[in-house]
């Protein structure tokens, strides 16, 4: 079974909780550029192909504008419409004019909560939920779990790469998605003068994967003012290539200006020295597991998630720490082998008391406890998603 029969088999894990959504509002779903999205909304859309309108697709621009889709259509899809100017003023007018019981989904490859810093215009009139890539809590193909490890570590997430299992094609498929994304969707949505500059910040940071860094050190290497770096992590954040894990701090504003990590989206983008790439990857993947589990609680739940990580004056280190509500819910320790618990996990968790307090290690023999401490694999630890509790 090739890539695109695999996927379009697979129902994804947001499917049930949009179709709920859409019943009472409008749909807007985020995420990387190829996690699946279109195939989604596809799925959700059923048998109404004309319903589904691409701002990608030229032919489609026209039909948008003019608003040329049935009117009995119970579900409308736009897809990437983001990339439409004026798309928040669009889409507010076609929801409040719409016929009786019609909806919309919207997606889009960059984040769509653009619109808070200028006030919601369309606040009350939808709801927000963010896709991500396959991961050992969902994924497709029938593998067992050893085996999903294995293609999220060496070809990672997404599903083309994921379902297709070839390395050689995988390294294709990421150079060229990196070149749409970088030179084609960034220039498209943010003014840039400099491409090569941020194509070397992003060289820095996929070498510096669960390392902490600031704005003045990567400003330094790349000879531009530190504020510069921070808007380019910023469009990078936008667009789904990387996330940032800020210290967990109970003063917000000095979590900002303390240095910070950055992961990637995908796990093969980590491209750290030869001598610790096998850990950085790995704490990559611990790292977009975690993000899943807390964007998908927020968008769910509608409390605050967060996923930070823990720093003391001292160099005591937590890889993460999962955040309710300002309150450290779990401490993840992320490491590739050995069995011995990290003394800082330990420090910390008597400190801070969480729920939880786990070390995830990549080959270990048997899981165990200690205290109120859990070591264990990731297969055991990610065996139970967040959205079927």
């Amino acid at each position: 079974m090739d890539f695109k029969s695999a996927e379009a088999k697979t129902m994804r894990y947001l499917k049930p909780f949009i179709e709920k959504d859409l019943s009472k509002k409008m749909v807007f779903l985020g995420g990387p550029r190829q996690c699946g999205k279109t195939t989604l909304a596809r799925h959700i859309l059923g048998q109404d192909p004309e319903a589904y309108l691409s701002w990608d697709d030229p032919d489609h621009h026209g039909r948008i504008l003019k608003r040329r889709w049935a009117s009995a259509s119970r579900l409308v899809v736009f897809d990437e419409l983001h990339k439409f100017p004026k798309w928040k003023s669009w889409i507010k007018g076609i929801y409040d004019s719409r016929p009786p019981g019609q909806s919309f989904l919207v997606t889009g490859s960059a984040r769509l909560d653009l619109y808070q810093r200028g006030g919601d215009s369309l606040l009350g009139r939808y709801h927000y939920w963010r896709l991500h890539p396959f991961s050992l809590w969902e994924h497709a193909g029938g593998f067992d779990p050893p085996e999903a490890l294995r293609r999220l570590l060496t070809v990672g997430g997404f599903p083309e790469p994921f379902l297709d299992g070839d390395e050689r094609e995988a390294r294709r498929w990421r150079r060229e998605r990196y070149q749409r994304i970088v030179r084609d969707d960034i220039r498209d949505l943010e003014p840039l003068r400099s491409l090569p500059s941020l194509e070397l910040l992003l060289s820095l940071l996929r070498e510096r994967v669960s390392s902490t860094v600031t704005l003045s050190g990567l400003a330094r290497e790349i000879q531009v003012a530190p504020q510069t770096v921070g808007n380019w992590i910023e469009i990078l954040s936008r667009m789904y290539l990387i996330f940032v894990v800020r210290p967990y701090v109970e003063n917000v504003a000095r979590a900002v200006q303390k240095p910070f990590k950055v992961y990637f989206y995908d796990n093969l983008d980590v491209d750290c020295p030869e001598d610790r790439q096998s850990g950085a990857r790995f704490e990559n993947l611990v790292a977009t597991h975690l993000l899943k589990k807390v964007q998908f609680l927020e968008d769910y739940t509608g409390e605050k998630w967060e996923l930070s990580f823990l720093r003391d004056r001292d160099g005591r280190e937590v890889d993460f720490v999962v955040v309710r509500n300002g309150v450290a819910e779990e401490l993840v320790e992320a490491k590739c082998s050995g069995s011995d618990v990290a003394r800082p996990l330990v420090h910390f968790a008597e400190k801070l008391n969480p729920a939880g307090a786990v070390q995830v290690v990549k080959d270990l023999r048997a899981p165990f406890s200690r205290g109120r401490l859990r070591v264990t694999d990731p297969i055991t630890y990610f065996a139970s998603p967040p959205w079927s509790a």
